[in-house]
């Protein structure tokens, strides 16, 4: 284990503590355990009987070679294979990262002749869109692509007052079975290429430029999550590859900042590590979901492979190689995970590792009437907050955007796939 900065200031008792006390003066409402289970779908899983766990992308065919998957110097030698200057690159790039658009009528400062065949070259459509469901007020809207070969993935873009938000897709499904995921619930079709990540960007950008989200505060995306469809970490090089064109500036990428871009994991150790190295600052989000190893075996199948506190090991090294304050990821489930104890025993295991490093972003779950699957009560949602704050952990309960479009944490793609066929 690291070594982190001695705590001499926390004097709260422990875990193990409260939690008997918990079990000795909670309502027995509050002491339930709900164990977490499949509903509607049977998980899949290895000769052993665990949930099976899918890192690597089926072998399926590869989109087309796009614009946004070759660097600046490939996109160079690509023209002059084409017979073509290499500053027709840089004007086919400029197109696409600062106005957004693969439209060859709209690139008029190239030549007539040939510039439709150059782009449909260089700038392959990508993402077809089969659906968008917009929100009543308008503040969210989900697309829902199709890809080349028929896989769907999804988007979704999200005003708020000061910013504009985009939740992107890194793989079209997710091969790591968490039972409460929708998307996860067909396994992993395949990795998307960087072209497809970056292309969600784009055409969100076109969407905005167009006036499609309503009363927008930006003219582009300010702010992206990797936090749709798929595991990040498991498609790690063409993740990487697409955050690298997000912080270029316009017009050879997309000039965002790494700060406003969050990478999130279910705790793939050793790629949290190598993220780490790569020193570009994103926000890295640690989906833990539960403090202790028993239950989060079962919420979180690659528990098996990498336990609580070699995940929280990691996302605390991450910080010291960046600087950048860690989110933990904490969905609220009724009777499964929001117990009060549990809720101590997280500041306790982020305490022991320091403080400043850390930001713990609870979520209600979105709700499913008669399911194991539901939101924490709000009283119990409050006093779980409440617990860590009181233990110095900086917390803040997040609001669940999208729910009536199926577009918030956990519902992508649910449906879609019978609905958009």
């Amino acid at each position: 284990m690291p070594d982190f900065p001695p705590i001499t200031e926390v004097r709260e008792p422990s875990a193990a503590v409260l939690r008997d006390r918990d079990e000795a003066e909670r309502p027995e409402r509050e002491q339930r355990q709900v164990r977490p289970r499949t509903e509607g779908w049977q998980q899949k899983t290895d000769a052993t009987g665990r949930p099976l766990l899918q890192f690597a992308s089926p072998k399926r065919g590869k989109p087309p070679v796009h614009l946004a998957d070759l660097s600046a110097e490939e996109r160079a030698a690509k023209m002059k294979e084409l017979g073509l200057p290499a500053f027709r690159a840089k004007q086919l790039t400029a197109h696409y990262f600062s106005h957004y658009t693969s439209d060859p009528a709209e690139m008029t400062d190239l030549p007539a002749a040939g510039r439709e065949e150059l782009v449909a070259g260089m700038l392959p459509p990508l993402l077809t869109e089969a659906r968008r469901l917009t929100t009543d007020n308008g503040d969210t809207i989900k697309f829902l692509w199709r890809l080349h070969d028929g896989a769907l993935v999804e988007s979704v873009l999200m005003r708020y007052p000061e910013r504009v938000t985009l939740c992107i897709s890194s793989q079209a499904g997710c091969g790591m079975n968490c039972p409460f995921c929708a998307t996860g619930q067909a396994g992993l079709t395949r990795n998307l290429s960087t072209g497809e990540i970056i292309d969600q960007i784009v055409r969100a950008n076109r969407a905005l430029a167009n006036g499609e989200l309503k009363n927008s505060p930006k003219e582009r995306v300010t702010n992206i999550v990797f936090m749709g469809m798929g595991e990040p970490l498991a498609n790690y090089k063409r993740v990487i590859d697409a955050v690298r064109i997000m912080t270029t500036p316009q017009p050879a990428g997309l000039g965002m900042s790494a700060r406003h871009i969050t990478v999130s994991t279910v705790g793939l150790v050793p790629a949290i590590h190598k993220l780490a190295e790569e020193k570009i600052p994103v926000t890295f989000a640690l989906s833990l979901h539960a403090p202790d190893d028993q239950l989060r075996d079962e919420l979180i199948p690659v528990n098996s492979r990498w336990k609580v506190d070699e995940a929280l090991d990691a996302a605390r090294a991450y910080f010291e190689a960046t600087g950048r304050r860690v989110s933990i990821e904490y969905a609220l489930i009724k009777d499964m995970n929001d117990h009060g104890w549990r809720a101590d025993l997280l500041a306790e295991k982020l305490n022991e590792r320091g403080r400043g490093w850390v930001h713990v972003n609870p979520i209600p779950l979105n709700p499913t009437p008669g399911s194991v699957w539901t939101a924490s009560d709000p009283d119990v949602a409050d006093e779980f907050v409440r617990r860590l704050i009181v233990a110095g952990v900086p917390t803040t309960l997040r609001d669940t955007r999208g729910k009536e479009i199926d577009g918030a944490c956990g519902q992508l793609a649910a449906a879609d796939a019978v609905s958009a066929s």
